[in-house]
């Protein structure tokens, strides 16, 4: 059987030169497609950080419900004679994240926290080194594993007790009172709403709840920090990468507390979300427009890398009668 031939002539495919002008119009509208697909992909994850945080801000008033007061950002009996001589950190370290767990879908796995105890003992040891999904951010792109605390000098601490991570740190206002000389109480140095043994009641956050910042984000890609709380002795360490340009261990109280700035032992600086100068006692989010912010009243916001620095560190006390025009 003969093949037919149409108008006399065989039938032509695609050139070379077509088929590249194809492939090429192809890779450009795959090329304009991406960065779309990419920041869908991108709002997607901001929306479900945003949606933890909303848990969290809610856990933080069902405790404030039930017990009259905030968490304290975390709890140390600093009155022990067994407490570290340099940081005054002692058992049971418990911190505001364990310390609301029970307001969350975690609260079955929390509830056996031996408080006695406390985060760096043995008994406690399979439950503080959990991941729990609340406290991550699905942006961040740092480790997921529990972390092997370290002191200072980066040797494993005596516990052996390792941490679950979290994507999430507290406010403990303008000073980092864990780089100041011991001191027992805090109370008369921080003016934030969450510190070491803070028992801040929502009648004490003058400047309102909704301008206050409670709880924001700090991506493990830049600092190890936890949500069970602070190991007495142990240190937290930057990221490699960080620790590489200059960034120095900061003292327990770092993995679950943070500072805005200005503080008298750094100076003027003010450091927002994503300061590219941060330090890991400070918020710091991989959301390319900004953080999401937990403040006091429940509600989540982005606050953006740009904002004004006084204005940041406004939001950050919770009584300094600061005039705020934002947002």
């Amino acid at each position: 059987m003969r093949a037919i031939r149409l108008c006399g002539r065989w039938p032509r495919g695609f050139s070379l030169v077509e088929l590249l002008v194809v492939i090429a119009i192809i890779g450009t509208l795959i090329g304009l497609l991406l960065p779309a697909v990419q920041s869908a992909r991108e709002a997607a994850r901001r929306t479900q950080c945003g949606s933890h945080l909303r848990q969290l801000g809610i856990a933080l008033h069902l405790h404030a419900d039930a017990t009259g007061r905030f968490p304290a950002g975390y709890l140390s009996d600093v009155s022990s004679p067994s407490r570290d001589t340099t940081t005054w950190d002692a058992a049971p370290g418990t911190g505001w994240g364990l310390a609301i767990a029970t307001h969350l879908e975690e609260g079955a796995a929390t509830a056996r926290f031996d408080a006695v105890a406390g985060v760096a003992a043995v008994v406690n040891r399979d439950l503080v080194s959990q991941r729990l999904a609340m406290f991550l951010c699905p942006s961040s792109s740092g480790p997921r594993d529990a972390f092997e605390c370290r002191t200072a000098a980066g040797i494993p601490h005596v516990s052996g007790a390792r941490l679950g991570r979290t994507d999430y740190v507290a406010n403990a206002g303008h000073e980092d009172p864990w780089d100041a000389a011991a001191n027992g109480d805090w109370s008369s140095v921080c003016n934030g709403p969450l510190y070491r043994n803070s028992r801040i009641t929502p009648a004490r956050v003058a400047d309102g709840l909704s301008k206050t910042v409670f709880i924001g984000e700090h991506s493990q890609e830049l600092s190890e920090k936890a949500w069970a709380g602070v190991v007495p002795g142990a240190a937290c360490h930057p990221a490699e990468r960080y620790a590489a340009t200059g960034a120095q261990p900061e003292a327990g109280a770092a993995f679950v507390l943070s500072h805005s700035g200005p503080s008298e032992l750094e100076g003027t600086g003010i450091h927002a979300p994503n300061d590219p100068a941060g330090h890991p006692d400070q918020m710091y989010s991989q959301h390319p427009a900004g953080a999401n912010i937990v403040f006091g009243d429940g509600s989540v916001r982005l606050v953006e890398a740009t904002i004004d620095r006084a204005v940041w560190a406004a939001l950050c006390s919770i009584a300094g009668g600061e005039a705020i025009g934002w947002p």
